[in-house]
């Protein structure tokens, strides 16, 4: 029988079914798109891809951590 491996597992591996494994992606997808309508930004960068925001407090609103060094951390707010 034909078959390929899913490599990607962060956001599926829970799921038991291919209609779970889309749902899940749909539920990403309207959050990046809500994150891209309040200022988000994807930027490259030499190791990987960074989202960011300008104002720091809608950033902390969503829950996510902040992860530049914590030397560049303090710059930020001198």
């Amino acid at each position: 029988m034909a078959y390929f491996t899913w490599k990607e597992t962060g956001l599926t591996a829970d799921c038991a079914s291919l209609e779970a494994m889309a749902a899940r992606f749909e539920e990403a997808a309207a959050l990046m798109r809500r994150m891209a309508s309040e200022g988000f930004v994807l930027e490259r960068h030499s190791d990987g891809q960074h989202i960011t925001h300008g104002d720091a407090a809608v950033f902390e609103a969503y829950g996510f951590i902040n992860e530049e060094s914590p030397e560049r951390q303090l710059d930020l707010i001198a």
